[in-house]
């Protein structure tokens, strides 16, 4: 396994990834599927976009970038994507480290997630696994694609 910067020749597989946490739509905000063209707009307009592969099979990936501008400007946010077929090998907690050193390498001195989704636990058990903070909870903050809410639960690391 291996992780590297995002290239165009990655599109169709990681669109397939990002889009399959779409449509279960319980850990991205996004209601829209990415196309090619909207994917590549999208995986190239942040700070830095990493996919992890294996055998030239993409497994997993995550976008990096700012969470605010200005003096908030180095507070960054992710969001982290492994291929339903690729689970419980380890591929999330390879992409947040390489995240996080990713981050500190672009000048970012603090990692925050907005919406951490409170039945994700396998994301809330990695995140305390890797020292993260949670700073509460905002009820009923995420719309589940049953139309029902789910708490949200804000997290940061200083990196």
């Amino acid at each position: 396994m291996t992780i590297r910067q995002f290239e165009d020749r990655d599109i169709e597989q990681a669109r397939e990834i990002w889009n399959e946490i779409v449509r279960d739509g319980v850990a991205f905000p996004q209601l829209e599927e990415l196309d090619t063209q909207s994917g590549l707009d999208f995986f190239h307009s942040q700070s830095f976009t990493g996919v992890c592969e294996e055998n030239g099979e993409l497994l997993g990936l995550y976008i990096l970038h700012p969470n605010n501008l200005g003096r908030c400007g180095h507070i960054c946010n992710a969001s982290y994507a492994v291929a339903s077929r690729a689970r419980g090998r380890g591929v999330g907690e390879a992409l947040v480290l390489h995240c996080l050193k990713t981050a500190k390498e672009l000048g970012f001195r603090i990692m925050q997630f907005n919406a951490v989704v409170s039945n994700n636990t396998t994301a809330l058990r990695l995140y305390a696994k890797l020292g993260f903070t949670q700073l509460g909870v905002i009820p009923g903050g995420f719309l589940m694609k049953d139309g029902s809410y789910q708490d949200i639960i804000p997290h940061y690391k200083e990196l």
